[in-house]
Order: structure tokens, then C-alpha cells, then sequence
């Protein structure tokens, strides 16, 4: 049995411009058309020629990103607005939770709102009274259900259209991202509810961005994107397409953000820099001290007026140093050696860096750092530190710096590279010109993520 069916359906919508198209609506009649007239360029499609079935009992998801249509056809399939083209059939009454609240008037109460749109819905007067207080149980407004609807919070107003939508007990549940109607323990209810409408064989169609969500909780998922079908099917198969076109689009905007970052690393900035910062600064991930004693990476020391850096307490982008060993490229690689700058947190990674020397150099190191996107030094190491001896470089050369598990929590984080000299001075330093994202299944906070694993007694159990 079928409860949702779309055909085929189209949305067109017309572009608006400061040209105005009719002066009156009249006008407009007489014309024949308000979209067939349109150019093309004044029109867009919101939707082209998706088509799908719902079964009835199941639930149904629709991701992709903003503007790609998703809310659109939920409202298609509420009966707010038609398709140019194609077909939308439902069987069944329809609760549609997606502009909650939508119908309240600020000036009169809770109980009163209530009541109107329990009525708009579907129901009777006599239903809406039997279930009034589930309603106002289930949205916590006991204490205000009285006070004018204009007295609330957005969150209780949320709160308060969710419970009536929910409670109406439709054949057909419509939602679009209202979980963020309350707390977290209004969202666990929320949640709770849509098990419930699940086990008692009622269909649902979920509209969310919540990819976790739609594995959890839906029988199938559609993935629309520029209002266009990219796939349907198996949630975790359409969750895992649309992941992987997500990381790609990442990837391009990383990569034009690095570059854009870089070009503005000049040489007539850098010497700007330099003439007039000729101050005590951190250096980097370059050993401090010039009477060998050992100290951390990044402290401070002063550098030659030639070479002087920006104020490396402060997190910005830059470049600096004599360049009498240059970086002259910078590539990141994931386990199968392709470039990239988006990585799966807990896999491998390595940071190759080409290096070029205008005269043979006898002292020399090369320093990593990763930061977090606010700056924080996450970690840092370089050749020096760990005691490797310098002996000659001369010409190019190529180096890599390998870590076998990304340990890092699902984030951006930001990348330097130094070529320096054992006491500091730099040929060449990279602050944070080189941007990766981290991306993870699991929402840890934070941002190391150790190898880990739970250990529970017998008694402790779980589903």
C-alpha cells in the first residue's frame, strides 16, 4: 500500500527582479500565464522531475543541502503549494510539522490557539478538548497555557505548535527540522514520539540535516540536490553518496581558501611586516635558545631584523624567513597517497613538503604544527627536537611527515610548516596556510580523540 506517491513533479518558481512583470493582477490573467511568459532567466526550478513512493508504516528521508529543493516538496506533498508539472498523492490525513506555530495569534492565549488550530487540522472541538491536556502536558506550558501567545519564548511557541501537530494522531506525519523546538530533553521526547508514530504503522516523511537521524529512524532516504533526484534507497547508501559529495565540494573551498590565503603572503606584505615588527616573538616550532638547552617547540626567541616575523602570539596567516632554503610546496595525502584536504578522523596522513636550497645549507630543520581553527596548538615537533643531526642539503629535496592515526575530533584544523636553523633563525615559515577538516561519525568534543575502548561489568547492560 502506497501513502505517498510523487510523479514526475516539477516546481518552477519565478525569479524576482526590480523589473516588474504585470502592473495588476488583472493584467497578469489577461496575459495567460505567470510563468509560461517568463524567460528563462526570470524563472528557476525548485524542483525537476523527482519522483518516489512512501509506503504506508514507513518513514521516509530527505537530505541535501540548503536550497536543494527538500522543503519544497515537503510543502508539494502538505498541499501548501501545486507542481507545475507532475503529480503528489496522499492517503490519509496529514499532520505537517513545518512552520510551527504558524497559524497563533499573538493576542489571544494558549488554550485559545490551541483549540483554532487542533480545529485547522482536522479535528473536532470535542477531540481538541480530549486531548488538551496531552497537548499542553507534552509542550510543558502548563503554568502559561493561559498568557497570551505574544508572552512566549520562541522556544515555548515552538514547543507548543510541535504538541499540537504531534497530538492530532495523523495517517501522514510531515517534518522539516523542527527538533530544535527545545532542550535536549524536549528533543529525546520528541524522538521518543517519532518511535512511537513508527511502531503504531504510521508514515512519516523527514525532511532533516541530521544524517544520523535518517539512518536511525528511516526505511528509505532520497538525497535531492539542486532540486534534482541524486539517489534514493537504503539510508546508509544515500547517507554515504551524499557524504562523500559533501567531502568533495570541502574540498574544492578548502583548497581556493588556502590558495587565496597565500596569495596574500606577498613579498612586498612580508617586508611591510618586517620593517615594522623588529620585536621578541614566538618563532614557531623551532628550538628558542641559541645556549642549547632543550626547550618546547614554539617559545620565544629574537630573531635577526632580516628575517623578523608578525607577532607570532597572535594566530594569523603569514610567511616569513631569508628564504635561503625555500618551501616551495605543500601537499597533504591520505592512505592511498592522493591529495586532499579532507580526512576521516583515526586514519593516516602525511604531510610532504618540497624544499628548494639557492646555496648548500649545513644547518637546517624542519618543523610541523597543527592548530585547531581557533588557534590552538593541537601539536608540535621538529627535526631538531628530536635529535636528528643536520649534514648537508643542497638544491631540492623532499620531505615527509607521516602520522599514522589522525587522532583528532571531527573538525577544521590549520597546518604550519618551517624550514629553519637549529637556533631559531628561519629560512622559510608557513603559519597556518594550510587548511584540513577532520570529519567524524562520532560528536566528540574536544579535540584529541585517543584510542579508546568501554569496559563494563555483567549487571551493565545495553540494547
Amino acid at each position: 500500500m502506497t501513502a505517498i506517491e510523487v510523479s514526475n513533479v516539477t516546481k518552477v518558481y519565478r525569479r524576482y527582479t526590480q523589473r516588474k512583470q504585470f502592473a495588476t493582477l488583472k493584467s497578469a490573467l489577461l496575459k495567460g500565464s505567470l510563468i509560461r511568459d517568463l524567460q528563462p532567466d526570470e524563472t528557476f526550478p525548485a524542483l525537476q522531475g523527482v519522483s518516489f513512493r512512501v509506503a504506508k508504516g514507513t518513514t521516509f528521508g530527505v537530505i541535501g543541502r540548503n536550497g536543494s529543493g527538500k522543503s519544497t516538496m515537503l510543502k508539494l506533498v502538505a498541499g501548501i503549494t501545486k507542481p507545475t508539472t507532475g503529480s503528489v498523492s496522499v492517503d490519509g490525513r496529514i499532520s505537517a510539522l513545518i512552520e510551527l506555530g504558524a497559524g497563533f495569534h499573538p493576542e489571544i492565549s494558549g488554550r485559545e490557539n490551541v483549540f483554532i488550530n487542533g480545529i485547522m487540522l482536522g479535528l473536532t472541538k470535542k477531540e481538541v478538548a480530549r486531548r488538551f491536556d496531552e497537548i499542553v502536558e507534552f509542550a510543558e506550558l502548563r503554568d502559561f497555557i493561559d498568557a497570551p501567545v505574544k508572552t512566549y519564548s520562541s522556544g515555548m511557541y515552538m514547543r507548543l505548535g510541535f504538541a499540537v501537530a504531534i497530538n492530532v494522531d495523523p495517517d501522514v506525519l510531515l517534518i522539516d527540522e523542527v527538533l530544535a523546538v527545545g532542550d535536549e530533553a524536549f528533543t529525546h521526547k520528541c524522538l521518543d514520539k517519532f518511535g512511537e508514530f513508527h511502531r503504531r504503522g504510521k508514515t512519516i516523511l523527514l525532511v532533516t540535516h541530521s544524517l544520523s537521524l535518517i539512518e536511525r529512524f528511516c526505511d528509505e532516504a532520497l538525497w535531492l540536490d539542486a532540486g534534482k533526484t541524486q539517489a534514493i534507497g537504503d539510508p546508509r547508501r544515500v547517507v554515504d553518496a551524499y557524504l562523500t559529495a559533501v567531502e568533495h565540494v570541502e574540498e574544492q573551498t578548502l583548497a581556493a581558501g588556502d590558495a587565496k590565503a597565500r596569495e596574500h603572503t606577498g613579498e612586498f606584505a612580508l617586508r611591510q611586516a618586517q620593517a615594522e615588527r623588529k620585536e621578541t616573538v614566538r618563532a614557531g616550532l623551532v628550538e628558542a635558545r641559541t645556549d642549547g638547552t632543550s626547550v618546547e617547540a614554539g617559545l620565544q626567541t629574537r630573531l635577526p631584523d632580516a628575517t623578523a616575523a608578525p607577532d607570532g602570539l597572535k594566530a594569523v596567516e603569514g610567511r616569513w624567513g631569508s628564504r635561503e632554503v625555500e618551501i616551495v610546496d605543500v601537499v597533504l595525502k591520505d592512505r592511498e597517497g592522493e591529495s586532499g584536504h579532507v580526512f576521516q578522523s583515526g586514519d593516516p596522513i602525511s604531510v610532504h613538503l618540497k624544499v628548494r636550497a639557492k646555496q648548500p645549507v649545513r644547518d637546517f630543520a624542519f618543523g610541523i604544527g597543527l592548530f585547531s581553527a581557533e588557534g590552538v596548538c593541537c601539536y608540535g615537533t621538529n627535526t631538531h627536537l628530536e635529535d636528528l643531526v643536520p649534514d648537508s642539503l643542497e638544491g631540492e629535496g623532499e620531505i615527509a611527515f607521516k602520522i599514522d592515526t589522525l587522532d583528532l575530533v571531527d573538525g577544521t584544523y590549520k597546518l604550519d610548516v618551517a624550514v629553519h636553523k637549529r637556533d631559531g633563525y628561519p629560512y622559510d615559515y608557513h603559519r597556518l596556510l594550510y587548511t584540513f577538516r577532520v570529519k567524524s561519525r562520532t560528536p566528540d568534543v574536544g579535540i584529541y580523540r585517543p584510542r579508546h575502548q568501554w569496559m563494563f561489568s555483567p549487571n551493565v547492560k545495553w540494547k
